[in-house]
C-alpha cells in the first residue's frame, strides 16, 4: 500500500496496491498488520455501509470525547468528493479542511482520526461509502456542524444538496460542543 500525507496531520491518504490479471483483480483493503508495517496505529471495531442519491450531502459528523472515533473510509460503487475538517481546537490547521475524491476505480481510501469532521458528497446515483470506525457508535456523543457553516468555508461544489433532518439542523461550529 502507498500512503500519502495531507496538509492535516494525521489525516491519511491510502492506495491499497490492486493485482490485476484476466480474471479481474484482488486487493486487500484492510489489514491491520499493513497497516501497522505503514506506521499507521488503527484497530477497527465496527464497519458501517452507506448508499446514497446523487447530489446527498452527509455533512460534517464527529464522535465527541471520551468516545471519539477515527474512520477509514472508501467508496465502493460510484463516486463521492469526501471532505475532512480539523476540529481540534488547539491544532494550527483548526478549521481547515481537504477534500479527497473516492471512486470505486481509484480505490483511495482515507484515514480519518479522532479529532475530525468527516463529510461525504455523492457524485453519483446510488454511491456506496463503507467505513471503518476504531471506536463504537455512541448516540449520546454524536454530532454534527451545519454543512454551509461560513466559518469553514468549504466548497461541497453544490448549492442546494440532500440533506437530513439532522444535518439541516445542525450547529455552526462556535455553537457546537465539540470538545476536542
Amino acid at each position: 500500500m502507498q500512503v500519502t500525507k495531507t496538509k492535516l496531520d494525521g489525516v491519511l491518504i491510502i492506495e491499497p496496491k490492486v493485482h490485476k490479471d484476466d480474471r479481474g483483480w484482488y486487493s486487500e483493503i484492510y489489514s491491520e498488520r499493513s497497516l501497522e508495517k505503514a506506521g499507521i496505529s488503527f484497530r477497527a471495531v465496527q464497519d458501517n455501509h452507506i448508499k446514497s442519491k446523487k447530489g446527498t450531502l452527509r455533512a460534517i459528523h464527529f464522535q465527541n470525547s471520551p468516545k471519539a472515533q477515527a474512520k477509514l473510509v472508501r467508496c465502493t460503487k460510484g463516486k463521492v468528493n469526501d471532505f475532512i475538517v480539523d476540529l481540534r481546537k488547539t491544532s494550527p490547521t483548526f478549521k481547515q479542511w481537504i477534500m479527497v475524491e473516492l471512486t470505486e476505480d481509484n480505490k483511495l481510501q482515507v484515514l480519518v482520526p479522532e479529532g475530525f469532521g468527516h463529510g461525504v458528497l455523492a457524485l453519483e446515483d446510488d454511491t456506496e461509502v463503507t467505513y471503518k470506525v476504531n471506536e463504537l457508535y455512541h448516540p449520546d456523543l454524536d454530532r454534527a456542524i451545519c454543512w454551509n457553516d461560513p466559518a469553514l468555508a468549504i466548497d461541497w461544489g453544490v448549492s442546494a444538496p440532500i440533506l437530513s433532518e439532522k444535518d439541516k439542523n445542525a450547529p455552526l461550529l462556535k455553537d457546537s460542543d465539540v470538545n476536542y
